[in-house]
This record gives C-alpha cells, sequence and structure tokens, in this order.
C-alpha cells in the first residue's frame, strides 16, 4: 500500500478513463464481472503510475456499477480485494469508502446493510487514514443494536472506539461520539465506565464565550480562509467556532444523571450552575426558574462542610433566585443563625416542594430516590438546628434539645453523634446527668497562648496610649495662644 505521499503521476490515465467507464457501465448491464474486470485493468495501470484521481475515479465506478446492478455481495468482494492491491492508493482507499458508505441508506434490507457495514469495517481496521471513517461506521452499526433493543451489545461496539486519540476527526464529532457513548453505559446501567468516559470530555469547550465584534469575526474569517489555502490534503480541515450549547446541555444532563444516582448532591448543583450560565437557559423564564430551583434544592441537600457553606452563601446571593420566591425564602433560611422547626418546614414549604419531581413525602414515586431526597432535606434542617442550639449554648439539658429539635431522644442522639463524628460541631453527653454540653475543653497550652495574645494586645493599646498623650501634650505646648499668655504675665 502506498505511504499517501502525493506524488505527480507517471502517465495520466483521465481520457482513458472518460472512455473506459461509460463502456464499462452498458457493459454491466449485461456481463458485471467483465465489466468489473475491464476496469480493472485500467485500475492496475492508473495505481501502478501513481495516477490519484484516475485510480479514485475507478475504484468509486467498481462499487457503484456493482452497486447498481443490485449485487450487493459482489461489490463487498470487490470492496476488500481493491483496498488489498499492492501499491493501493491511500486517498483512493478513502473516497471508495466514502461512497460506499453513502450506499447504505439504498441497501434493500438489514442482512444486506449489515454485510456492507462488516465490509467496511474490515477495510478500515488498524487504518489511520479512514479512522473517522470506520467510526462513522461503527455508530451505525451501533444504532441498528440499539434500535433492536440490545443495549449491551451497541454499547460494546461503540465503546470500542478511542476517538479522543482521532486527529482528523473535528473536535465536535468527537464530543458527539463520546456523549453517545456515555448515553450507551448509563442505558446498560454501566455506571462506572459512563463516568470513566465522561472525564474525556474537556470543559473548557463549553466554555461562554464572549461576543465578538464585526471587526473580529471579518479577521478570523479571514485567517481561516488563509489557513485552508496552505492546507495539505492530508491535514483535518479547520474548525469553525460553532454553537456547542447542545453538547453542552447535554453533556450536563449526564453529569446530573451521573452525580444523582451517587447521591452527590453538591456536584449536581455545580453542573446545575454551569446549565445556568448558558445564554439558551437565561433567555427562557420556564428553563430559568427550574434550574434555580434546583441549584437551591442540591445545595441545601449538599452535606454541611466548608465548601457547601460558602456555595450557599454566594447562591442566596444571585438577584435571579426573585424568580423563585418560595424557595428563595427556605434557601435564606439555611443562611440565618435561627431555629428550623421541622413541621414548619413540612407544613410551609412541603406542599410546594412535592409538587416538583425531585421530592416526594412517599416511596411510591417515579423516581425511586425522591422519598430519599425528602429524607435528606429533613436531615439537614436537624443539622443545621444542631449548629445553631451548639452555637447559642455551651451546656443543655437533653429534654430542653429533644424539644428544640423536635426528635425523640434516639434519634437526638444519633444526629449529636453523626455530626461530631464528621467534625462539624463539638459535643459531649453527659448521660447520668442527662446534660449536653457543647463546650471546647481547652488544653494548658491553648490557654497560655489566649492569655499570651490577650496579654500582647493590651500591651499594644497601652503603648499607643501613651504615644497619644504624648503626643497631646506636645501639641499643648506649642499653641499660640498660650505663648502670647506667657510674655502678658512676664510684662
Amino acid at each position: 500500500m502506498s505511504d499517501g505521499v502525493i506524488v505527480k503521476p507517471d502517465k495520466d490515465f483521465s481520457k482513458e478513463a472518460d472512455r473506459v467507464i461509460p463502456e464499462a457501465e452498458s457493459l454491466a448491464k449485461k456481463d458485471l464481472s467483465k465489466a468489473v474486470e475491464k476496469l480493472g485493468s485500467l485500475e492496475k495501470q492508473s495505481r501502478q503510475s501513481s495516477d490519484l484521481a484516475t485510480t479514485s475515479r475507478v475504484l468509486v465506478a467498481i462499487v457503484t456499477i456493482c452497486k447498481n446492478a443490485g449485487d450487493w455481495s459482489y461489490m463487498n468482494e470487490q470492496v476488500l480485494l481493491l483496498s488489498k492491491k499492492h501499491g493501493q492508493l491511500k486517498q483512493a482507499i478513502t473516497k471508495m469508502v466514502q461512497v460506499v458508505m453513502g450506499f447504505l441508506d439504498d441497501a434493500p434490507n438489514m442482512d444486506v446493510k449489515l454485510s456492507v457495514i462488516e465490509t467496511l469495517r474490515t477495510v478500515t481496521e488498524g487504518k489511520i487514514f479512514v479512522e473517522v471513517e470506520r467510526a462513522r461506521v461503527t455508530r451505525v452499526l451501533s444504532d441498528i443494536k440499539k434500535s433492536q433493543g440490545d443495549i449491551k451489545l451497541a454499547r460494546d461496539t461503540l465503546c470500542e472506539l478511542q476517538v479522543e486519540t482521532f486527529g482528523s476527526m473535528t473536535r465536535r464529532e468527537k464530543t458527539e461520539f463520546i456523549l453517545e457513548q456515555v448515553a450507551l453505559c448509563i442505558e446498560s446501567d454501566d455506571w462506572t465506565q459512563a463516568g470513566i468516559l465522561s472525564r474525556k470530555i474537556s470543559t473548557r469547550y463549553f466554555a461562554r464565550k464572549p461576543k465578538k465584534t464585526p471587526e473580529q469575526l471579518e479577521k478570523e474569517k479571514k485567517e481561516r480562509e488563509e489557513a485552508e489555502k496552505k492546507r495539505s490534503a492530508d491535514d483535518p480541515p479547520p474548525e469553525k467556532e460553532d454553537d456547542v450549547t447542545d453538547l453542552k446541555l447535554r453533556y450536563y444532563e449526564q453529569q446530573i444523571t451521573l452525580a444523582k444516582h451517587e447521591d452527590q448532591y453538591l456536584e449536581v448543583c455545580k453542573h446545575y450552575r454551569q446549565v445556568l450560565d448558558t445564554e439558551s437557559v437565561e433567555n427562557n423564564p420556564v428553563q430559568l426558574q427550574a434550574v434555580l430551583q434546583r441549584v437551591i434544592y442540591f445545595v441545601l441537600l449538599a452535606p454541611y462542610d466548608n465548601e457547601q457553606s460558602d456555595l450557599l452563601h454566594r447562591i442566596n446571593q444571585d438577584a435571579r433566585n426573585s424568580e423563585v420566591p418560595k424557595d428563595q425564602a427556605l434557601l435564606k433560611q439555611f443562611t440565618i443563625h435561627e431555629l428550623m422547626r421541622w413541621p414548619m418546614v413540612e407544613e410551609r414549604f412541603g406542599k410546594h416542594l412535592c409538587s416538583t419531581d425531585i421530592f416526594s413525602k412517599t416511596p411510591n414515586s417515579k423516581d425511586p430516590k425522591a422519598h430519599t431526597r425528602w429524607e435528606a432535606l429533613r436531615q439537614r434542617v436537624i443539622e443545621h438546628n444542631v449548629r445553631v442550639v451548639a452555637k447559642y449554648y455551651t451546656r443543655i439539658t437533653f429534654t430542653r434539645l429533644c424539644e428544640l429539635l423536635d426528635l425523640s431522644e434516639e434519634e437526638t442522639e444519633k444526629y449529636i453523634s453523626d455530626l461530631v463524628t464528621k467534625k462539624t460541631v463539638y459535643a459531649r453527653i453527659d448521660r447520668p446527668a442527662r446534660v449536653v454540653s457543647f463546650e471546647v475543653k481547652r488544653g494548658p497550652d491553648e490557654v497560655l497562648d489566649e492569655w499570651s495574645g490577650s496579654m500582647k494586645g493590651l500591651l499594644q493599646l497601652l503603648e499607643r496610649v501613651g504615644h497619644l498623650m504624648q503626643r497631646e501634650e506636645m501639641m499643648a505646648r506649642i499653641q499660640p495662644g498660650e505663648k502670647k499668655d506667657a510674655k502678658a504675665a512676664k510684662a
């Protein structure tokens, strides 16, 4: 096989091709094999003379007359045979494969279509110069298997492609392939593989680009035209900056599905914030309200830590929250250090929250995890109340704490133990005395450090006061009124 470098042909067979191809097309109506043999001799001459244009025309003509004659199996044989010819030109093979791919829609039945696909996959296997064509054919095969209901086979077929390594494929097409792979993994419940594949997509590709001026657009157009002129035949075409909003929304929809499956609520919130930063969502009031709601819900469901607290306060400052006033009111409750009685929260917000597909008070729901999220929200409210109590109390009786939290003694002890384990609060339970202490006992070193810091601050204040008093005395000595009084007294 040729190394793919375009060389000047030893002889131009274009005139012979203009004469032989029409003759072969008319002969194919009577005897297909003789027509192919006639073109085969011309193909050999043009191939040995490195006449790329004529070789490509002949290969296309051979597969076309086979297809027009309805002999698909013979066409498959010719495709395999022509691709294995000694010194066959790579560009000619690429052209033939592309033409045969266009015949797939004209296949008379599914068996013929599958046979052509397998032939193309055999021809393109291990050949870098037709890697894009192989990927597209494999995607067609995967779609067929999916339509037949065999999701696992469709997933295995498509996931064998490592499209991120394909240099001649555009970035958009690569992204579409990977998104399709992830979608098939999710449908077949292969969550681990879906997570691995989704990390192959760089989120920088979806970054929102600033609007460009007409002068910038004109400049970029000229640069693309110059790059197109300098581009060689083997180089991929330059990518145009197109709108990737559809890909961005598909990507984050899959990421949200993956994060929901793992109950990673903070990640779900972050993904929804990325969806929120999309022009099409901002311009659609219905979508905007839905996304704002989900951003608030999932940041509230996320376990408390420094990152969650910081994100919660930043979301609370978003002016767009006024679009969802009820959810904004619930969010604000978590940002202030006041007790939230769960019965009151359920009465005030329960009906509104359960009207969405995120929460459900009963487990008999379309989404089996909706009830789990409802229970998680109750847990976050209780944890918030424990933190508030720990802020205002150093010691509190167990009975009074149960009243404040609206919990039984067992549940109260469980939630306090969980928060202590996570190091969210410091607490010690004295069971015989039925007292909970939130006061952090400090060691001698900590007490001495605090005393040392206090003394240092006190000495600094004393030194500053001394300087101020000295300055006032100096200012009083040099005042002009006092000098005149002194002279008058002497006189």
